[in-house]
């Protein structure tokens, strides 16, 4: 059993909590058996820990392992699991412009995924695909779809040059456009909407007609327009 603060892999574990030192070791921690399992269907998983000796993994001190706990519930089994992201070719692909809230990022992940949207872009400012809540929240979709982080402007540039059609999503704008085959639905900023040049770049808004209320959520928002574009 691991029982000192001082271990040097319990430091890292720890550590891993936040994103710098995800990003900085390549790894993330997975809480609970559900998605635990999917991690190690998947390959992902290099390590194990737990405080239940009936568990697989090493054997850490309850006090260790309530350190590492990110949720208001307990996990007595906890995977490290490295980092990874194998290309996947979609015709439907997912733009998320700085979505900030690990919850909606997570919750559009597994829409997407539900609804063959497969190839994820992120901007460098919306929540990191690694954060225990994105994780919960796409209730192990992450692991089924091909996500990037990266500036989005040349990206989109790119993807129009290859045919295809940029839609962005807006409470205020009303499109009248025949949505193509091979198509971009670009989901904006949960206070400031889509960029000025990301609209400059896209074919044009698309909008939910609503009643009494003046807009949605961006993740129910992008699961609606993900659902009705999926046969199109």
């Amino acid at each position: 059993m691991i029982t000192s603060k001082q271990n040097k892999t319990f430091k890292l574990y720890l550590s891993l909590k936040l994103k710098k030192y995800r990003d900085q070791h390549g790894l993330f921690l997975v809480y609970g058996d559900h998605l635990i399992n999917i991690a190690k269907n998947k390959g992902v998983v290099i390590d194990m820990l737990t405080s239940n000796p009936e568990k697989e993994g090493q054997l850490y001190d309850k006090v260790l392992m309530d350190e590492l706990q990110q949720a208001e519930t307990y996990f007595d089994q906890i995977a490290v699991c490295k980092k990874e992201q194998k290309p996947i070719i979609s015709d439907r692909i997912l733009v998320l412009d700085d979505v900030q809230d690990p919850d909606n990022v997570g919750a559009l992940i597994r829409s997407a995924d539900a609804f063959g949207f497969l190839h994820i872009i992120l901007s460098p400012h919306c929540a990191d695909l690694y954060n225990e809540k994105t994780i919960r929240a796409s209730k192990g979709s992450i692991f089924d779809v091909y996500v990037e982080r990266k500036p989005l402007v040349e990206p989109l540039k790119a993807l129009k040059e290859q045919g295809f059609q940029i839609l962005y999503a807006d409470a205020h704008e009303k499109g009248n456009l025949t949505i193509q085959k091979r198509k971009v639905l670009v989901l904006g900023n949960e206070g400031r909407g889509i960029s000025e040049s990301i609209k400059e770049i896209a074919d044009g808004a698309i909008n939910i007609q609503t009643e009494r209320v003046e807009s949605l959520n961006v993740s129910v928002a992008g699961a609606i327009l993900m659902y009705g574009w999926r046969t199109l």
